[in-house]
């Protein structure tokens, strides 16, 4: 088992920055992936950003050029920097590893 917390949510506004950590404990050995993942109320939930055991990183679409992750499985912790965030942003952002997931922080934007 591998828990996850998430840290530093809030609320922000429109072309403010955010930055996020997540902390995974547990059976950390097994982690082969991290990132967050959002929902945003009526919407699908969609992976923000995510970076594997060997580096590789992939951001999804809505966040490229704007939200950088950062960390590392190795490190057992991951950051999301979120620049320029525009409402379509908030949303209850999770952290994952592998199937695992953390319990989520809110990240509410004002325009």
């Amino acid at each position: 088992q591998v828990q996850l917390v998430e840290s530093g949510g809030g609320s922000v506004l429109a072309g403010g920055s955010l930055r996020l950590s997540c902390v995974a404990s547990g059976d950390v050995s097994r982690i082969k992936i991290m990132g967050f993942r959002r929902r945003a109320p009526g919407r699908l939930r969609e992976v923000v950003a995510e970076i594997d055991h060997v580096g590789k990183i992939t951001y999804g679409d809505p966040v490229k050029g704007r939200f950088t992750i950062s960390g590392s499985t190795a490190e057992n912790m991951v950051h999301l920097q979120m620049n320029n965030v525009k409402p379509e942003d908030a949303a209850v952002y999770n952290c994952f590893a592998n199937q695992w997931q953390g319990p989520g922080t809110q990240v509410t934007v004002s325009s």
